[in-house]
């Protein structure tokens, strides 16, 4: 996520922190760049879990699987 939108976030919390009320193009505004920001988490972990591998002790390595549902 590009830096100018994550500074957005933060001055539009630090807005509400201060008592301030937000317009309601702010809040929509707000709401989508969290919704965009933890999308952006969740393909980066997913991607982190995707080439993780548990090291056994006695050296052995195992790809982790997903959970099947």
């Amino acid at each position: 996520m590009e830096q100018h939108k994550i500074d957005r976030i933060n001055e539009l919390s630090r807005k509400v922190k201060s008592g301030q009320t937000l317009t309601a193009e702010e809040t929509a505004e707000r709401e989508a760049l969290r919704r965009e920001y933890i999308d952006a988490h969740k393909q980066l972990i997913t991607a982190h879990l995707e080439n993780t591998y548990i090291q056994y002790p006695d050296g052995t390595r195992k790809k982790l699987q997903k959970k099947k549902p």
